[in-house]
């Protein structure tokens, strides 16, 4: 297959393509390429999707950590944002229903993204307090698409942070639901795990690297990222160990690493060029360890377009396999239809299979008190099991 530019109209509609087969449940049996972003909590894993996206999300906990949330990023020249909710399988039908009429857009000069993930969460039936009075995370995924002259063609899933101990605002037995929601995600063969960790701990004590490791042993399809290197600095050891880890010498992943520098406290008001220009100083800064680094490994200028590129090589990779597998899918389908007979859906269709059934039933039974073995369709296994024995009754 000749190349496909990241940036052109084919690689947007190969996206828009999966996304829809996606949204349109079809994962659920066929599993299909896409990027899961897991992280534990305060690895900065918002602060990451900000700068890919431009979009500032809320720092408050509980906003964002509740439930997957789905960025959809595609070049325009029109900007726009709208959010939806992609309703779990395991919802009603009603339930479906509702949460896919949650759909609202947002002005994309300034948009405030905060109060319409709360009416997300609110919809989806999450709760805060105490959690025998609700949910406090869902299946549900929040959607939100993102189109601009400036946007790099990549759809995104970001994960709930995991953790180990409970706080105010958590309890350490809700740790192993949010352990299964991203196991469930990055264990799916066709996904790319992007492995956030943070510079500013110790690498042996966060979890995401650990359970991609469980589901990717070969590190074939994760890809790490290292952010808040300069909360290294001043450990001389652990940020020797960064450095180690991103030149791929430590954990040794397929897909590599990469090393992006969030905003702090003191700017995290500035602009996204700014912060662009912050991040890049700092890895220009004269003996600055990361220096010794590919340059395509460091900052979000490269980060972007390397995600774009990833995802777009596994899609085609596994296009013929997800072709397959949908064809043996829809082929098993078919099978199971005709195994089921005609449709039965009304009162009447449904007396009259029983009225079938029953004369059916009559024929047979009738047949065998009278020893006439000819419906070979229901006798024919009698028949065989008695000639094996020599011994076939003939009425």
């Amino acid at each position: 297959m000749a190349p496909i530019n990241i940036q052109s109209q084919d690689y947007r509609d190969l996206l828009d393509i999966i996304d829809s087969l996606r949204s349109q449940g079809l994962d659920r049996y066929v599993p299909l390429p896409e990027i899961i972003v897991c992280g534990d909590q305060s690895s900065g894993k918002s602060s990451v999707l900000e700068a890919i996206s431009g979009l500032s999300f809320p720092s408050k906990d509980s906003l964002c950590t509740r439930f997957a949330t789905e960025l959809v990023l595609r070049r325009h020249n029109v900007a726009s944002i709208s959010v939806s909710i992609v309703p779990h399988g395991n919802r009603t039908d009603a339930e479906r229903a509702d949460l896919r009429a949650f759909y609202t857009d947002l002005d994309a000069e300034n948009p405030d993204i905060g109060p319409v993930i709360e009416a997300a969460k609110t919809a989806m039936g999450l709760v805060d307090g105490d959690v025998e009075s609700g949910s406090r995370f869902s299946n549900d995924k929040l959607r939100i698409e993102m189109s601009g002259p400036t946007q790099q063609h990549l759809t995104l899933v970001d994960l709930p942070g995991l953790f180990h101990a409970g706080s105010k605002g958590q309890s350490a037995d809700e740790a192993p639901i949010v352990r299964q929601l991203v196991l469930d995600h990055i264990k799916r063969p066709r996904s790319i795990i992007l492995a956030v960790i943070s510079g500013a701990y110790e690498f042996v004590n966060q979890i995401a690297t650990q359970l991609a490791h469980e589901v990717d042993p070969r590190g074939i399809r994760t890809m790490g990222l290292i952010t808040k290197p300069d909360k290294a600095e001043d450990e001389p050891g652990r940020l020797e160990g960064l450095v180690k880890l991103a030149a791929n010498r430590d954990v040794a992943l397929q897909l590599g690493w990469h090393v992006l520098r969030n905003r702090d406290h003191a700017t995290r008001n500035v602009t996204r060029a700014e912060r662009d220009a912050n991040e890049a100083s700092f890895f220009r800064k004269p003996g600055n360890p990361w220096l010794a680094l590919p340059s395509d490994h460091l900052g979000i200028d490269s980060l972007r377009p390397r995600l774009s590129t990833i995802l777009m090589d596994q899609i085609l990779a596994q296009l013929d396999p997800i072709l397959k597998d949908i064809e043996n899918q829809s082929r098993e389908c078919e099978q199971d239809l005709a195994r089921l007979g005609a449709a039965r859906g009304t009162v009447l269709e449904q007396r009259q299979y029983l009225s079938r059934v029953s004369s059916r039933f009559t024929d047979l039974l009738t047949a065998a008190v009278h020893g006439s073995y000819t419906d070979t369709s229901f006798f024919g296994r009698v028949l065989d099991n008695a000639d094996d024995k020599g011994a076939v009754a003939k009425g």
